[in-house]
């Protein structure tokens, strides 16, 4: 089965931008972040088509550079962005589907059992590998909402190799089954989850540290009929770990976590979202590691080769090669 790819690259709303400029438009290794994403995505076999949701006009003057251009095998399409990242995903989704046209449409109940794969522009180590693996094992689930999760194994060769030298160390979720980063990899069935708008606002707070922030985000999740409690019960914890992990109190840590199995996580979110939710945990890791601020985005410069060539081994160890592609260069919509 193939899906579409949807990547966001909006700049609106929780966007952030690193040294004044939208991330999806940095530059490594002479390549906009969202050509890194697009390029490798146009060698994953089960994606069918790439979608990009962003600022068109600066979008397809990425996207016409000759060796971009030059490795397009999917049919590459461009969507003007909406107000906020729920807009955006839901609006280019309208806009996919068979006949849709350039204002969209609601999806026929038959449709409404596709899914489509939604990843972040600001990506420069994901491999076709790991997105392939990721898509392969949440078809397999069958649910309606899939979320990558890596291990803190694949993240070590991203941390710094010795005191003051350039690196990334990642916030992790603490589970009872062990420590996970967030890949930004997304299988969704969009029209089957109930709560959309959920989405939006657990993205909002993904970097949240203020206690304040975290009581409210918890009463507003408390008042939720279904699953509230169960919800919040989990948040709180894995907040708790994280904050013990941040405190390198490591038992304590461990002790909190063991108290939060991954069944349960996966429960309160199908309940807060109105629809089947798993994870699907992957092994590569270079799909976790997005560049949300300016150390990491120089961390990232100075060890560019190094970790795209380190992730492609590992991708190539774990996974081995891909299959092939169709060739042949196909226009930008």
């Amino acid at each position: 089965m193939s899906v579409p790819a949807v990547v966001t690259a909006g700049d609106r709303r929780a966007a952030k931008a690193v040294h004044g400029e939208s991330k999806p438009y940095l530059l490594l290794g002479g390549r906009a972040l969202v050509a890194h994403v697009v390029a490798a995505l146009q060698q994953v076999p089960e994606v069918s088509a790439v979608w990009v949701v962003g600022n068109a006009e600066r979008l397809e003057a990425v996207f016409a550079a000759p060796e971009l251009r030059a490795e397009l095998r999917k049919p590459l399409c461009v969507v003007p962005q909406f107000r906020n990242l729920y807009e955006n995903g839901w609006e280019t989704y309208r806009r996919l589907l068979p006949g849709a046209g350039p204002d969209g449409r609601d999806p026929t109940p038959e449709e409404a059992t596709a899914p489509v794969l939604f990843l972040s522009a600001d990506l420069p180590f994901a491999t076709p590998q790991e997105i392939s693996d990721f898509v392969r094992r949440g078809l397999a689930f069958g649910c309606d909402y899939v979320l990558g999760l890596c291990t803190e194994e694949s993240m070590r060769g991203f941390y710094p190799e010795a005191p003051g030298e350039p690196g990334i160390r990642m916030a992790y979720f603490n589970l009872r089954e062990g420590r996970f980063r967030q890949s930004n990899l997304h299988l969704i069935k969009p029209a089957r989850i109930g709560n959309r708008q959920y989405v939006e606002e657990m993205y909002e707070h993904r970097y949240q540290r203020q206690i304040g922030q975290m009581i409210a985000l918890g009463w507003r999740l408390l008042r939720i009929q279904e699953g509230g409690f169960s919800v919040l019960y989990s948040y709180a914890l894995m907040h708790l770990a994280a904050i013990a992990d941040r405190w390198r109190l490591a038992r304590i840590a461990d002790w909190i976590r063991s108290r939060i199995p991954m069944a349960r996580v996966e429960a309160g979110c199908s309940a807060l979202l109105q629809g089947a939710f798993r994870f699907a945990v992957t092994e590569v890791g270079g799909c976790a590691v997005d560049i949300d601020n300016e150390p990491d985005y120089e961390a990232a410069r100075a060890r560019f080769e190094l970790w795209r060539a380190r992730q492609g081994a590992r991708a190539a160890a774990l996974l081995g090669p891909l299959a092939s592609c169709a060739s042949g260069s196909r226009e930008i919509a």
